[in-house]
């Protein structure tokens, strides 16, 4: 038994069963035991491998889709490059590299970092040498009255989620309880009507599984409001759908899937993303929203296929062996080609980012 599971008995023994929301913000975020204090995520030897650390191409792409809507917006001469979640620092390292050529970009950029682990912050900070970034527990301390550009690669997927089943008589809440023996498992509230999930009720059928997530909205929402006032975009790069119906909830570790609630704090709890959610929320608070786009669509359409023949060109043997595989895991449509999106937001003057349509 995990010390986590000790914390998190006392817990609901002492006020009863936890939300979701609760469980995997305990899970991921605590302070002593959590799995982003605790555990080296990323990488072969971790539980996940994101797209930044499967080749340098998409930090350098991301980079030059930034870099060129700083300049289609004017080439502001101060603003804020933002990443939401950075890992290990890679996407940003790449993108800084990128960019390093476009004339003035990196004197006009302030870099912030939406980090809450001192450890993965000790990892960015050496991956970014003289680049000195400013780092936020949050988005609300993000600066303001300036242009932003945000990425935002993996991040929407390990916020914290609520799930609904619908009931005769309202919605019934998934919660996280004890079993008899005293292990952690998934239960049910109580049925009750909930105002937020009404619009669900002409769509649904008993028995239906709804997922929300505030906090994802929250943060798009603080997002397109600096972007709609000031200027500048956004893109979120996940995985996901259009819609956030059915049990989306899982956990991995070592690169496999686990049970949820075996080993809370050990292995990383994730949900798919809701785009129309986040997508409504941009649009409420006045920005622009581009086309939900497949990945391997939106790296094409940025050139992914020319650089990865320029780059193969210095390689040989299992190098690249490595090399082509990468280009295929990330824009090939059985791989993460299609099963990540891309969504753009930008003020509604302006055109949506390179890559993306309007």
């Amino acid at each position: 038994m995990t010390e986590l599971v000790k914390i998190l008995r006392r817990q609901i023994e002492a006020t009863g069963p936890m939300t979701l929301a609760d469980y995997m913000s305990a899970c991921l975020l605590h302070p002593t035991h959590g799995y982003y204090t605790t555990q080296d995520a990323l990488g072969v030897d971790g539980d996940f491998t994101t797209a930044p650390e499967i080749s340098q191409m998409f930090g350098e792409l991301v980079g030059l889709c930034l870099a060129q809507t700083w300049m289609d917006q004017g080439a502001p001469k101060r603003f804020a490059l933002i990443e939401l979640g950075p890992g290990r620092g890679t996407l940003i390292a790449d993108v800084m590299r990128a960019t390093a050529q476009v004339p003035g970009f990196h004197a006009a950029a302030e870099l912030h970092l939406v980090e809450a682990s001192d450890r993965m912050r000790a990892l960015q900070a050496a991956a970014l040498p003289g680049h000195h970034p400013t780092w936020h527990d949050t988005v609300e301390t993000l600066p303001e009255n300036v242009p932003v550009f945000v990425i935002a690669n993996e991040f929407f997927d390990a916020l914290p989620i609520r799930q609904f089943q619908r009931d005769p008589k309202g919605w019934r809440e998934v919660m996280v309880g004890l079993a008899e023996d005293g292990t952690l498992q998934r239960g049910l509230s109580d049925p009750a009507p909930i105002d937020a999930l009404n619009k669900r009720l002409e769509d649904t059928d008993t028995g239906a599984l709804v997922e929300t997530c505030a906090h994802g909205a929250a943060v798009v929402d603080a997002i397109a409001r600096q972007i709609a006032r000031n200027g500048g975009m956004a893109l979120i790069v996940d995985y996901g759908g259009w819609h956030s119906d059915g049990d989306t909830f899982q956990a991995v570790r070592g690169h496999r899937p686990v049970d949820p609630f075996a080993e809370p704090g050990r292995a990383d709890l994730t949900a798919h993303v809701d785009f129309e959610a986040l997508a409504r929320a941009a649009l409420i608070a006045g920005c622009a929203v581009s086309q939900y786009t497949n990945q391997g669509v939106f790296l094409e359409r940025l050139g992914i296929t020319p650089r990865a023949q320029s780059l193969a060109k210095r390689l040989t043997g299992d190098a690249l062996d490595a090399h082509v595989a990468a280009h295929r895991r990330l824009t090939h449509p059985d791989e993460m080609g299609s099963l990540f999106k891309v969504l753009g937001l930008y003020p509604g003057t302006e055109s949506p980012p390179p890559g993306l349509d309007p």
